[in-house]
């Protein structure tokens, strides 16, 4: 009966079958190209062709099981179509002939260029493909029912499950190339603060506590003259209170709550210890993403940073948390950390005792922050040992320079940022 129809007829209902053949190969790669969070998006604004594309994507199976059955049964009866035209045409070499030719026709026109637009603009074909290939999965579905009940079964067999299947749910680093990644769709600093949060987990509160030896408080066993003046002149809001030391802390006094009393000349021994408030213990290996929580849960906005003893090691705020993740609030070297001082030719000197994490935040500089937490710290675990002055060390590119040491510590490093400026210039 074939043989009747006019190979004009034949070869008309060839083409069609390519770009049948075309449009089930688009589709697939469009389809599964989408962004799915920019596709979640569009679909909960309501935008028509990507609500039919995630109602689609909801079961992959049979989206994939319909296009396949469309594409191989439109690829075989291409076949079937180029052989009987080319016999017509050629006589028996017709099947090698019709091979050959169909070959390169569907590699072009059916598969590599469909394929490659789809994945350039799968919006652009996924969407309008959508919309048949809805409908065509009612018709058939019987049909892709059974197939992959069967793919189903064979995968179980080799101890794939095709249950619960959720690819959709980022992990901290995927995220972080997602944000890496923005470009101008998220601004720069923007970028900065969302990669900052995703951080606070790998960081804890010792990394950024101020060290107990640098804790601001008020001793009782000072003068009364002398405490009011320290509570007249202090630079912090919060004050811990001890008796002798740190490690006798008695509770936590808000400058707040001594304003109406000093300003109506009523503040006394007395009522300053009435003002008194709990202290806030923090345990020195929790995260920092923790913390914040439990600052906001506590509704603290301090605490003293305890080790596995229960010894003091250090103090936090809420906004040391904060500006790992916005930056300082206040702006310059100088005026942000006392123990950096610029030189004129561009290097840096800075007091052993400054915090590394604190220094790469302020100065954007890239030190290694594995380890000790203090310049002083990083250089005698890197030397083993405490260096003479006018040792220098190359760390992650910063050439650093011991200026002054004491018995036991460093007390001053000349850092260069300048140098791995340049260093990083040439290598681009």
């Amino acid at each position: 009966m074939l043989n009747d129809i006019p190979i004009g007829a034949l070869l008309g209902a060839l083409v069609f079958l390519v770009i049948l053949s075309a449009f089930f190969s688009g589709s697939e790669t469009g389809l599964i190209s989408l962004n799915r969070y920019r596709l979640r998006h569009m679909a909960k604004d309501g935008h028509p062709g990507a609500l039919r594309a995630s109602r689609l994507l909801k079961r992959p199976d049979r989206l994939i099981g319909l296009i396949l059955l469309g594409n191989n049964f439109v690829n075989i009866l291409a076949s079937a179509l180029a052989t009987i035209v080319a016999i017509r045409l050629v006589g028996e070499a017709g099947p090698l002939v019709a091979t050959a030719v169909l070959t390169v026709v569907i590699l072009l026109f059916a598969e590599v260029t469909p394929k490659t637009l789809a994945a350039l603009h799968p919006e652009r074909i996924a969407f309008p493909a959508s919309f048949i290939l809805g409908p065509l999965l009612k018709v058939f579905y019987p049909l892709v029912w059974l197939i992959n009940i069967i793919a189903n079964g064979l995968l179980r067999l080799l101890g794939v499950s095709t249950r619960d299947v959720d690819s959709s749910h980022l992990s901290s680093e995927e995220l972080r190339t997602v944000v890496n990644e923005a470009g101008t769709m998220i601004p720069r600093r923007h970028q900065k603060m969302l990669l900052n949060i995703l951080d606070l987990e790998k960081a804890t509160v010792e990394d950024i506590m101020i060290p107990r030896n640098e804790i601001a408080g008020i001793d009782l066993e000072d003068e009364w003259t002398d405490i009011v003046d320290q509570l007249t002149n202090s630079q912090h809001t919060r004050l811990p209170v001890y008796r002798g030391g740190i490690d006798n802390v008695v509770g936590i006094v808000h400058l707040r709550d001594l304003l109406a009393l000093q300003q109506h000349s009523e503040l006394d021994m007395e009522r300053f210890m009435d003002r008194i408030r709990e202290v806030y213990f923090i345990p020195e290996a929790t995260r920092l993403n923790t913390q914040l929580l439990n600052f906001q849960k506590q509704r603290h906005r301090m605490g003293l940073v305890v080790d596995e003893y229960g010894d003091i090691q250090g103090l936090v705020t809420l906004d040391d948390i904060l500006e790992e993740i916005v930056g300082e609030f206040t702006t310059g070297p100088g005026t942000t950390l006392k123990e950096i001082h610029p030189q004129e030719d561009g290097t840096y000197l800075v007091d052993g005792s400054a915090n590394v994490r604190e220094l790469n935040r302020i100065m954007n500089w890239s030190l290694p922050t594995e380890g000790a937490k203090t310049l002083n710290g990083m250089l005698i675990e890197y030397l083993e040992t405490i260096p003479e002055p006018g040792t220098s060390v190359l760390l992650n590119g910063y050439p650093l320079e011991v200026v002054q040491t004491g018995a036991s510590a460093i007390k001053t490093v000349r850092v260069d940022p300048l140098y791995r400026k340049a260093r990083h210039k040439d290598t681009e």
